[in-house]
């Protein structure tokens, strides 16, 4: 039987986040996808606080034992000088960046009436600043390089749909979502593909989240091969989408613009209370608001 090949023999990864969860399982699948992975992690605790270098080791670990190629990183995703550092050892010690998934992130959940300015700066700012410094920092490394790339960052359902006390987590996911669908109009004239991940999956940041009777059914390895599928050639077409990935599940969200009220423009404007009731007799039409509620 002939061998299968690897799909992104040749290729190499930068994955932040990646010392556990998400981040680990993606940086394992391209390591045995035939890429060379930086292993970005600050080795913090869930809510962001501390640092170490044992979840980054961990995993390079991991993937050397199973004859792949990687590094570690323990910078922070939401510092300038660590982002570029980052991209620069995936230089430094493999010659390019081919490849970048932003997935670093943390948790301070919260009712809003409860929200402080601090839950909301740390988590923005690790989220939605660590998306951006990293995404730049890679862009720019891959435009210099002139040969594309592929960027995947990470959004979620909480941005997309909406979660009950997740306001701070879902304005940053909402703002990573947005950044991407402006960045892969540039993306095009360079190669460099740009993708939005939500998922949903088993992780430190999902444990007491989830449902117990998912949890087994929601493994974060299901997420990662469509995710390595998006980091190949086979994927050099398909950008600015954004993608929700859930178990062994891959949906594609698309926008829908319903009218629901209209006259004519010689008419003037409309009526008050005229527009409501316009509005309202197609209630019973509308979508639902987050047509995640109630899927396993």
């Amino acid at each position: 039987m002939e061998e299968k090949l690897a799909i992104l023999e040749g290729k190499v990864a930068l994955v932040t986040g990646a010392g556990g969860g998400l981040g680990r399982t993606h940086a394992l699948l391209l390591a045995k996808e035939g890429a060379s992975v930086v292993v970005n992690d600050l080795g913090g605790a869930r809510d962001g606080t501390g640092s170490g270098t044992n979840m980054a080791d961990t995993v390079v670990e991991e993937i050397k034992s199973q004859g792949g190629r990687a590094t570690a990183d323990y910078g922070n995703v939401a510092e300038s000088d660590d982002a570029k550092a980052m991209v620069q050892r995936a230089v430094t010690e493999f010659g390019k960046l081919d490849i970048c998934i932003a997935n670093a992130g943390i948790l301070r959940d919260k009712s809003f009436k409860n929200m402080t300015d601090d839950m909301w700066d740390v988590v923005v700012n690790v989220h939605l600043k660590g998306t951006y410094l990293t995404t730049k920092a890679a862009y720019d490394q891959m435009l210099a390089q002139g040969h594309g790339g592929r960027i995947v960052v990470t959004s979620s359902t909480s941005g997309l749909f909406g979660n009950f006390g997740q306001t701070n987590y879902g304005a940053a996911k909402a703002g990573i979502a947005g950044m991407a669908r402006c960045l892969y109009l540039e993306g095009i004239r360079y190669g460099v593909t740009v993708n939005v991940l939500a998922p949903t999956a088993l992780s430190r940041l999902t444990d007491d989240i989830l449902p117990d009777s998912a949890k087994d059914q929601l493994p974060p390895d299901r997420v990662s091969p469509m995710v390595v599928w998006l980091c190949s050639d086979q994927a050099k077409e398909v950008t600015g989408r954004t993608w929700l990935v859930a178990g062994n599940r891959v949906s594609l969200l698309s926008w829908n613009l319903q009218s629901l009220a209209r006259k004519d423009e010689a008419e003037g404007p409309w009526d008050v209370e005229a527009v409501g009731e316009a509005i309202l007799e197609t209630k019973d039409s509308w979508p639902p608001i987050n047509p995640m509620m109630g899927l396993g």
